[in-house]
């Protein structure tokens, strides 16, 4: 049984056991969260919500929250003298998938 959820304004496709790296959430470590549910799919009991299915939750634990690898921004303005460098770590919350409920 696989479900489409959202979370920090991105869908992810899921199944039970995966392990996602997602937008940063105010959790704390081995907390369970809970996700909207807009479809699930399982074979051909497929059901997709307006916007969200009643009734259905897709619950996680937090592994861990951190920060992603370093992205570089340079910019530079030819013939100006001008540059400018700098870099952005994106701060994520790693969850396992535990339960996809109906």
């Amino acid at each position: 049984m696989k479900a489409v959820i959202v979370t920090g304004g991105k869908q992810y496709t899921v199944a039970e056991g995966d392990v996602l790296y997602i937008e940063k959430l105010n959790a704390e470590a081995e907390a369970t969260v809970k996700f909207d549910v807009l479809a699930v799919l399982d074979g051909e009991n497929t059901k997709i919500g307006t916007p969200v299915v009643e009734g259905a939750a897709v619950e996680a634990k937090v592994v861990k929250n951190g920060k992603a690898k370093k992205v570089t921004v340079f910019k530079y303005k030819p013939k100006k003298g001008e540059k400018k460098k700098i870099g952005h770590r994106q701060p994520y919350t790693k969850v396992e998938i535990t339960k996809i409920a109906l």
